[in-house]
């Protein structure tokens, strides 16, 4: 079981993919935490936190595949952006299972082929490779799938 996370202080996406060889994939669950900006960044990174290590509870994942930090334009989202990892790092290690980092682009390029391939591509290929009937949304939920795949291709499972 893999448990992809696309972190975030608002709003963190999270999607949970079995691997069932041979080059099958099915989708457990997917879905978002979202965190208020009214509350105290303490606060929102403990939900986070919590939330993160409930699913890896529930679900007993054999890696978290979290996407590593991408250093834009904006300084401070990227800090607040790494807020966020370090309590998803932290829950997966109290929970003892191992994590995997990868860039937005190795993401996109082992879901599309492309690095640069767009949020709408990302979405596309992750309905593809799980046989799913819709996108999964939000847009949060797709990508942290896309991570989770990208696991299996990057990781060596396939």
């Amino acid at each position: 079981m893999i448990l992809g996370i696309d972190p975030g202080t608002m709003v963190t996406g999270y999607g949970v993919v079995r691997y069932a060889p041979p080059h099958d994939f099915l989708l457990r669950e997917c879905g978002v935490f979202r965190t208020s900006s009214k509350q105290l960044l303490g606060v929102r990174v403990r939900e986070i936190y919590d939330e993160v290590k409930t699913v890896i509870e529930r679900f007993e994942p054999d890696v978290v595949v979290v996407e590593d930090v991408f250093v834009g334009k904006n300084a401070r989202s990227a800090l607040m952006l790494g807020h966020a990892r370090g309590v998803i790092l932290l829950a997966a290690e109290i929970c003892g299972v191992p994590v995997a980092e990868y860039t937005p682009r190795e993401i996109k390029k082992a879901v599309t082929g492309n690095g640069n391939a767009t949020k709408d591509q990302v979405a596309f290929m992750v309905k593809k490779r799980l046989n799913l009937k819709e996108i999964p949304n939000p847009s949060d939920a797709s990508d942290a799938v896309a991570a989770a795949l990208s696991y299996s291709i990057l990781g060596g499972l396939m």
